[in-house]
């Protein structure tokens, strides 16, 4: 970044927060969005049965993570970690724009021996069950799911999850020690597409955990789920890193012609590891038709994510009124809409069992007041969800 850019960033604003509508395009306001990409972390307060590995414990990230999810340690001690959650849904029940948001579980690194969760090697555990409980309290939650398929059980564990309302399954390879590729996982993707459970896979370098085997989050090792049916969403873009000396960006590119199955979410294209990469994905033809809104939530947040970044791309007049917004989310959809990310990237929906839970959520929530909803009631009419399922 040049120095220029850094120094913006710290410059105060004079303008008073604002809320997002002049700041997006108002054709959101009537469309169904759902941020395909938000994690939570737990320190096994409340009997969560999450926790984070001491390695990862005593990380400098640590305590930015914390602090972005907007919780404290001793908030988590006395009120469990259930108010991460609880927090979550409330911040995004402020946004104008965003009405769901897919928390995701996080499995650990699992011995392909013995099926066993190796606790001291899994950076970040968040178990499925503390997930699906905690978001089925929230209208403007969804569940999705975590399963490293080196379990014994792990269709098992697929069954049960889908029963718990889960939209999708999460993986980062490269942390949990997962190698898409591996032929022994086959019966596992056979039954997510029996499912309509689709595949979240971190893809690109991994740098938000103290180490990662960024070789397993090579884009083209999703070939093998993909070529069974699976619908799987890149994420990230694979912005970031190579593999076998070529840019993971370029090795994904070809992969969506070769794949209808295959989508890729932009959550974290504005963080400042990846910066330039939103531009490039905007200009390959027919690409945002496969693109999918996600945020990577906690990680919105300066210095990581900030409007200044952009002011090349957006001028600094939608800088200073993107920067001013205060909710995370509306700031984000402002701020990607602006960079030209067209309205339909945000409505798109994937998989069959999103496409069933999102229209539950609304159906509930249309002869309900907001502050029972969990999150804002469109005033204007809706198209259904299934208009937009691919």
């Amino acid at each position: 970044m040049k120095p220029v850019f850094a120094f913006l960033a710290l410059i105060p604003l004079a303008a008073g927060c604002l809320d997002g509508s002049s700041a997006a395009d108002k054709r959101l306001a009537d469309m169904h969005v759902i941020d395909w990409h938000a994690h939570v972390a737990g320190l096994g307060y409340g009997g969560s049965g999450a926790f984070i590995n001491e390695q990862m414990r005593n990380n400098f990230r640590f305590p930015f993570f914390l602090k972005w999810m907007g919780a404290t340690d001793k908030e988590l001690a006395t009120e469990g970690d259930q108010i991460i959650i609880r927090r979550l849904s409330e911040a995004v029940s402020q946004s104008n724009y965003v009405d769901q948001v897919v928390v995701l579980a996080m499995d650990g690194v699992v011995d392909p021996a013995t099926g066993a969760l190796d606790r001291e090697l899994t950076q970040l555990y968040v178990p499925n069950e503390y997930v699906a409980r905690e978001t089925a309290k929230y209208p403007n939650l969804l569940f999705g799911g975590s399963i490293n398929p080196n379990r014994k059980n792990s269709i098992e564990l697929l069954e049960q999850a889908a029963a718990q309302g889960a939209v999708l399954v999460k993986w980062i390879p490269s942390i949990m020690a997962i190698d898409p590729a591996d032929a022994s996982f086959i019966p596992f993707y056979r039954k997510m597409a029996e499912l309509g459970l689709p595949l979240l896979s971190h893809t690109g370098m991994e740098k938000s955990f103290a180490h990662a085997c960024d070789d397993l989050s090579d884009p083209l090792k999703l070939t093998l789920p993909l070529r069974h049916g699976v619908t799987v969403i890149a994420a990230h873009l694979a912005a970031t890193g190579q593999s076998e000396g070529r840019d993971n960006f370029e090795r994904l590119l070809p992969m969506f012609a070769a794949h209808p199955n295959l989508y890729a979410d932009i959550s974290s294209l504005t963080q400042i590891n990846r910066l330039g990469y939103l531009v490039k994905a905007l200009k390959v033809p027919g690409l945002t038709e496969r693109l999918l809104y996600g945020t990577d939530w906690p990680l919105q947040f300066f210095p990581l994510v900030s409007p200044w970044f952009h002011v090349q791309q957006i001028g600094l007049a939608t800088v200073r009124q993107v920067a001013g917004i205060d909710n995370p989310w509306d700031r984000d959809v402002a701020l990607k809409r602006a960079m030209g990310i067209p309205p339909s990237v945000f409505s798109r929906v994937v998989g069959t069992a999103a496409l069933r839970h999102a229209e539950a959520a609304i159906l509930k929530c249309h002869n309900r007041r907001p502050e029972e909803c969990g999150h804002r009631v469109p005033t204007a009419p809706r198209k259904t969800l299934a208009d937009r399922l691919p």
